[in-house]
C-alpha cells in the first residue's frame, strides 16, 4: 500500500540525499598564464572544462583540421565501408608537389598506398598530400569529403567550426575554437580508439624519407602523454591538441596560435601538468546500477528501480568530493506503463548549492499496467491524497 505524498499534490518531487555536511576549505591556483590565442583543459571522463582562456574564439585551425580528417576516415572504418588494408591511388590532386612550403608525406599520381599508411602520413607526417589523397578516395573528392567533415561536426555538436579543406592550409571560412578541438579529440579517443593509437607514433618513414612527429611532448618523460596534433600556418600560429594520462585519469588540452613551437608545448605540459596536480575525477554512478527506487502509480508493481545510462564522472578540486549534495528530481508523480530506460527525471550533484553535473534519470525496468482492480486502488488514493492536500491548503490560508 502506497503512503501519503504530498509532493503528488505539488507535481515536483525532490528527494535530497546529503553526502556531507562539513564544510573543508580548499585553496587552489588560479591555471597558469599562457601566450596563445586560447586554450581550453578538459578531463575525458566527464567532460568538464578544468581551466579555459577565449575557449569560443574562432581561430584558424591550421593542420588541426587533420583530427576531423582522421576521425571521418576512423568512422568509414567503424562503418566498415573501408579497411585499414584497402589500397588507395593517388590522384593529380594529391600529388605532393601541389603542396610547396608545407607539410607533405611525399607521395606522387599513380602511387598505390594503404589506408594505415596514408594515416600514417596524415597524422604523423601531416601530409596535406596524404589527407587529399584519402579524400578523394572516400568521397570522390575533396569536396565532397569536406562535406562529410562539416556533417561530423555538426553531428559532434562543434558550435563554432568550419572546414574548406581536407588538410587545414588558411582560406576563406575555415575557423575553429579550443573548446570544438577538445570535443572533437575526446571524440576521436572515445568512438575510433584505433585511429586514436596513431597519435603515439614518434616517426614514420616513406619512400625512404624519414619525418618525426611534431608533437614534442611525446618524449617529455614528465608526462605520459600518448597523442596529440599539431598545427602551424601565418594566420594561425602554432596550436597543440594534446591528451595525457595518469592512473586512470585522462585530460585534453589545447593551446592554439602561440608564437612557436617551444611554447605551444610548454604551454600544453603546464596545463596538463596543473589539471593532474590541483583536480581529479571520480564515478560517482555506475551505467545500470540501480540507486533509487521511487513509486509507480497503476503498475503491476509498487516501484521502479532508477539509474543512470552511462557511468557518471564528476571533475572537481581536489579533496572537495566529500563536500557533495546528491539531489533525485522526478518532476511528475510517475505512472504506469514505463519502459525500460524512460527518463523520467534527472540526478544533480550540488557543491555549496551549486549544481556541478547533471545526468538524466531513467527507468532501470519495464512496469507494466496494473489489474483493473490495482488502477481503481491507486487512483482512489490519488483522488484523497489531492483533497487531503486541498483541505490541508484552505486551512493554513484561513488561519495565516
Amino acid at each position: 500500500m502506497k503512503r501519503f505524498s504530498w509532493g503528488i499534490v505539488l507535481g515536483v518531487f525532490s528527494v535530497h540525499m546529503l553526502i556531507a555536511t562539513k564544510v573543508l576549505a580548499v585553496v587552489i591556483p588560479e591555471p597558469p598564464a599562457l601566450n596563445a590565442k586560447g586554450y581550453v583543459l578538459m578531463d575525458f571522463q566527464s567532460g568538464s572544462i578544468i581551466a579555459e582562456n577565449n575557449p569560443r574564439d574562432a581561430l584558424a585551425p591550421a593542420s588541426l583540421t587533420k583530427l576531423m580528417t582522421a576521425y571521418v576516415v576512423g568512422q568509414e572504418i567503424n562503418t566498415k565501408r573501408l579497411k585499414w588494408d584497402d589500397l588507395v591511388t593517388v590522384g593529380e590532386n594529391a600529388w605532393s608537389l601541389k603542396f610547396p612550403d608545407s607539410s607533405k608525406m611525399f607521395i606522387k599520381p599513380g602511387d598505390e598506398i594503404s589506408v594505415e599508411n596514408l594515416m600514417r602520413g596524415v597524422i604523423i607526417q601531416s601530409g596535406n598530400d596524404a589527407s587529399v589523397a584519402l579524400a578523394e578516395h572516400i568521397a570522390g573528392s575533396e569536396s565532397g569529403f569536406v562535406s562529410l567533415m562539416n556533417g561530423w561536426a555538426k553531428t559532434l555538436k562543434l558550435q563554432d567550426t568550419r572546414f574548406i579543406n581536407a588538410h587545414g592550409l588558411d582560406g576563406e571560412g575555415i575557423q575553429t575554437t579550443p573548446a570544438d578541438m577538445a570535443t572533437l579529440m575526446r571524440h576521436i579517443i572515445r568512438d575510433v580508439p584505433d585511429v586514436y593509437a596513431l597519435y603515439q607514433g614518434k616517426q614514420f618513414e616513406w619512400d625512404g624519407i624519414t619525418q618525426f612527429n611534431r608533437n614534442k611532448l611525446l618524449w617529455d618523460n614528465a608526462l605520459n602523454v600518448d597523442g596529440g596534433k599539431t598545427g602551424y600556418t601565418e594566420q594561425a600560429g602554432y596550436s597543440l591538441v594534446s591528451s595525457a594520462t595518469e592512473g586512470s585519469r585522462r585530460l585534453i588540452a589545447v593551446v592554439m596560435g602561440t608564437p612557436s613551437q617551444t611554447i605551444r608545448a610548454e604551454a600544453s605540459k603546464n596545463l596538463l601538468s596543473y589539471g593532474f596536480r590541483f583536480y581529479d575525477t571520480q564515478k560517482v554512478v555506475q551505467a545500470n546500477e540501480s540507486v533509487f527506487s521511487y513509486d509507480v502509480w497503476k503498475g503491476a508493481t509498487d516501484k521502479v528501480a532508477l539509474g543512470v545510462a552511462d557511468d557518471m564522472y564528476i571533475t572537481l578540486p581536489r579533496n572537495m568530493f566529500k563536500q557533495l549534495t546528491r539531489i533525485v528530481e522526478i518532476e511528475q508523480p510517475l505512472f504506469a506503463p514505463i519502459v525500460k530506460g524512460d527518463v523520467v527525471g534527472n540526478m544533480v550533484w550540488q557543491l555549496d548549492g551549486e549544481p556541478v553535473a547533471r545526468y538524466p534519470l531513467i527507468s532501470n525496468e519495464t512496469i507494466e499496467v496494473g489489474s483493473f482492480i490495482d488502477q481503481i486502488w491507486d487512483t482512489l488514493w490519488l483522488w484523497l491524497e489531492s483533497s487531503i492536500a486541498g483541505l490541508k491548503n484552505l486551512w493554513e490560508g484561513a488561519n495565516a
